[in-house]
């Protein structure tokens, strides 16, 4: 029957990762799920070996605007999430040097011009953490004026991005 529900879709777990916060994981049956990343980032990173997943869903590049925001929810801030996740990982099993990665959001999402410019320095602080770190991003999804939601499903590393321009599937299991 065309569209029947696989066994395993009936027994998947969501997890729903709001803006700010963060999430890893290494059971299979789970489903890592950020919505409406616009001038948010959405860093998402998998270890094939392992079988573990994460999703961080960054607001703002920089916690020394409110280090004690930043003390209470650390994945809010590229600074001090970026190492969270990695670290939630690593404790996981997950190692640095299989991580495959996806970044998505970083859109202007103001109309007009955006005198503050959040999704872009989102953006070039993300990526630059990332390449000090020797982590090469894999995939990219960033820019623009459109929100982005992405899914990963930690079992087999696929990743589904929706956007309001359609939708796309792909890989990070190596």
């Amino acid at each position: 029957m065309a569209g029947a529900p696989t066994v395993a879709s009936l027994f998947a777990q969501r997890v729903i990762i709001g803006v700010g916060d963060m999430a890893v994981s290494n059971n299979p049956q789970v489903i890592l799920s950020t919505y409406a990343l616009g001038s948010c980032i959405g860093v998402i990173a998998y270890d094939s070996v392992s079988k573990v997943g994460g999703i961080l869903h960054l607001m703002l590049p920089d916690s020394t605007i409110s280090p004690d925001k930043a003390a209470k929810q650390p994945a809010m801030f590229a600074n001090t999430g970026l190492p969270l996740l990695f670290r939630a990982m690593a404790g996981l099993k997950a190692e640095r040097h299989r991580v495959r990665l996806f970044v998505a959001g970083g859109a202007g999402m103001l109309s007009g011009s955006d005198p503050f410019k959040i999704g872009e320095r989102n953006t070039a602080v993300t990526l630059d953490f990332l390449k000090q770190n020797g982590m090469n991003v894999n995939y990219q999804e960033v820019g623009g004026s459109i929100n982005r939601t992405v899914h990963l499903e930690v079992g087999t590393g696929s990743v589904g991005l929706k956007t309001p321009l359609g939708n796309g599937s792909f890989s990070l299991a190596s």
